[in-house]
C-alpha cells in the first residue's frame, strides 16, 4: 500500500476544470404524455426555438436554437427523471451544431434541486470543430412559460 500512496503523491491526478461556454433559453410546446413503459414514465417534450450566447471569451458562440428538436423523459420509479434532448444550434455565422444533451434531474434532493447533464456536441469542419473534441456538462433551470416572453 506505501508504493501505491508513493506513486499517487508523485503523479498526482489533475483535477478537473470547467468553464462556461454558452446559456441558452429554448422554448418548448407542452409535454405530451407517451405512456408508461418498462422503466418509467415516457413523455416527449417538442423543441419550438430559443436563442443562445457565448460566454465571455466565447461570445462569437452566439445563435438561435432551432425548431424540430425534442426532449424526450423519463420519469423513473425513484422519482429521477432522465431526460435525452436533441436538438441543433445554429452560430450566427451560419453553423449549424448537432446537440446530444442527456439531463438527470433529482428534485428535490436535501441540498436542493439536481439537474446535471453530458453535452455531445457534434460540429462541421471548420471554424467551431473543436468542440467535437471536448467533455462538456451542464447545468440547467426549468422557467414557467410566463417567464420566457
Amino acid at each position: 500500500m506505501d508504493d501505491f500512496d508513493n506513486l499517487l503523491r508523485a503523479n498526482p491526478a489533475p483535477a478537473p476544470q470547467t468553464r462556461l461556454l454558452w446559456e441558452a433559453v429554448v422554448t418548448c410546446l407542452p409535454k405530451q404524455d407517451l405512456g408508461i413503459g418498462p422503466y418509467g414514465e415516457r413523455f416527449i417534450v417538442p423543441i419550438t426555438g430559443g436563442l443562445f450566447r457565448g460566454a465571455p471569451g466565447f461570445e462569437t458562440l452566439s445563435g438561435t436554437v432551432l425548431s424540430g428538436g425534442a426532449d424526450r423523459q423519463l420519469l423513473r420509479a425513484d422519482g429521477v427523471k432522465e431526460l435525452e434532448a436533441i436538438y441543433e444550434m445554429q452560430v450566427d455565422d451560419g453553423t449549424v451544431l448537432h446537440i446530444e444533451n442527456r439531463v438527470t434531474i433529482d428534485d428535490p434532493t436535501p441540498n436542493g434541486r439536481y439537474a446535471l447533464s453530458h453535452l455531445r456536441i457534434t460540429a462541421p469542419k471548420g471554424r467551431w470543430d473543436w468542440l467535437n473534441r471536448r467533455v462538456f456538462v451542464g447545468s440547467m433551470n426549468s422557467l414557467p412559460p410566463a417567464e420566457v416572453r
